[in-house]
C-alpha cells in the first residue's frame, strides 16, 4: 500500500502585512505596564486597530475592528487582508493563534462541545455573515461580535467557488488543546500534560494531504480516542481545507506537534503499544504483519495504544515501520490498498475503546 493508507505559503514575513502613513503612527511604550513595546496602527479610515507584541500569542497580540464598524463590503479592507492570511499561511496563524472557521456547522459544533463538554465558552473574535444571512442556529444567545459583510468578502475568505452555502465565517482562538511542543520547552518535559487521557492515541506520520488530515480527526473524535499526535511532515489541522473535512474536530481533540523523540516520552510514560497499519504484501524486509480482526481487537482492548498511519505517497516511515508492530486490514478484493482516511477510519473504529466487538 504505498499510497499511504498506511493503514496503519506562504511563508509569514515579520513584518506586518498592513500599509500606513508614518504620520499616522502612533507608538505608546511603557515599560513598567507591559513587558514589550507596544505598536498602535490605525489606518487612515480608521477601519483597523491593530496591537503588536512582537508577535506573540498573548491578549494584546489582536488585530480587530474599532467597535463602531459593523460592516465590510471591499476585499481591500486591511482586516479582510488580515483575515485572509490567517487562512492562507500556516505561520501566520499560529503567530497570531488565531484561526479561520468557515461555515454554521462546524462554527456551532466547536461552540456546542466546549460549552456542553467542556463548560466553557468558545472565544469567538468575530463572527463575519453574509449581508443577507440570519445568526446561524444555536448562535443566538452567545454575546459574540458581529459584522456584516459583502459577497465579494464572503467568497474571498471562505476559499471556495461557490459561496451560497457559506452564510458565516467566524474568527476564533486556537484551542489550548492544541500543543505544538517546539513552542514550549517546558511541557515537553512533562508529557503527562499532553493528553487529559492516553490510553488510545492516533499518530500521523507525514499525512500531509489536509483532507485525508481533517478526516482522521474527526474520525478519532467519533471513535473517542483521547487525541492525536502529528509527526514531522503533516499539515497544518488547523488549514482551511483540513478544518472542514474535521467539521470542527481540530477544536475539540488534543491535538500534540512533535517529533520522534516527544512520542518515545509519552510511550514510555504511559506503557504504550505502538502499532501500525501497514499492508502486508509490501512489507520491504521480512517482518511478520498481524491482521486486524475481532481476536486482535480483543488482544490489545486494555493495553495503551497508540497507533500510526503513513502519508499516501510513501506510506510508513523508516522509523515507524522498524519500531511498530504492523497491523493489515484484511481484504476480500483483489485490491493492494485504501485512501488514508479510509483505512483510518477502520483501524479507529476497531480499536476503540470497547468497541463492542
Amino acid at each position: 500500500m504505498h499510497c499511504g493508507c498506511a493503514f496503519v505559503s506562504q511563508s509569514a514575513s515579520p513584518r506586518l502585512p498592513f500599509e500606513y502613513k508614518s504620520s499616522i503612527l502612533k507608538l505608546r511604550a511603557s515599560s513598567a505596564q507591559f513587558p514589550r513595546t507596544q505598536i498602535q496602527i490605525i489606518n487612515p479610515s480608521d477601519e483597523l486597530l491593530l496591537i503588536n507584541n512582537s508577535l506573540d500569542k498573548s491578549p494584546e497580540n489582536r488585530v480587530s475592528l474599532p467597535s463602531h464598524v459593523n460592516s465590510i463590503t471591499s476585499t481591500s479592507n486591511p482586516f479582510v487582508k488580515h483575515c485572509l492570511k490567517l487562512r492562507q499561511s500556516s505561520s501566520y496563524r499560529h503567530a497570531h493563534g488565531s484561526v479561520l472557521v468557515v461555515g454554521a456547522i462546524p462554527i456551532r459544533e466547536v461552540c456546542i462541545y466546549q460549552e456542553h463538554k467542556l463548560g466553557i465558552t468558545t472565544e469567538i473574535e468575530c463572527l463575519l455573515l453574509h449581508e443577507e444571512a440570519q445568526v446561524p442556529q444555536g448562535l443566538e444567545s452567545l454575546s459574540i461580535r458581529t459584522v456584516r459583510v459583502s459577497s465579494l468578502v464572503m467568497k474571498k475568505l471562505s476559499g471556495v467557488q461557490s459561496t451560497e452555502s457559506v452564510e458565516a465565517i467566524a474568527l476564533m482562538r486556537i484551542p489550548s488543546s492544541f500543543i505544538d511542543l517546539k513552542d514550549d520547552e517546558d511541557i515537553v518535559k512533562d508529557c503527562s500534560k499532553w493528553f487529559p487521557c492516553a490510553h488510545r492515541v492516533l499518530v500521523l506520520d507525514s499525512i500531509q494531504d489536509p483532507g485525508n488530515l481533517g478526516t482522521l480527526i474527526r474520525s478519532a473524535m467519533a471513535f473517542n480516542w483521547d487525541g492525536a499526535f502529528l509527526l514531522p511532515g503533516c499539515c497544518d489541522p488547523f488549514n482551511d481545507k483540513a478544518l472542514r473535512a474535521s467539521r470542527g474536530a481540530s477544536f475539540q481533540l488534543p491535538i500534540v506537534s512533535g517529533n520522534w523523540n516527544h512520542l518515545k516520552l509519552l510511550e514510555r510514560e504511559f506503557k504504550m503499544k505502538l502499532l501500525a497499519g501497514h499492508p502486508s504484501t509490501t512489507t520491504k524486509k521480512p517482518k511478520p504483519v498481524s491482521r486486524l480482526n475481532q481476536e486482535f481487537a480483543q488482544s490489545v482492548a486494555e493495553k495503551p495504544l497508540c497507533l500510526i498511519l503513513g502519508s499516501e505517497g510513501n506510506g510508513l516511515s523508516q522509523q515507524s515501520r522498524k519500531v511498530c508492530e504492523l497491523v493489515s486490514i484484511p481484504m476480500a478484493g483483489e485490491f493492494e490498498s485504501l485512501n488514508v482516511s479510509v483505512a483510518g477510519g477502520i483501524f479507529l473504529f476497531v480499536l476503540q475503546s470497547c468497541s463492542g466487538f
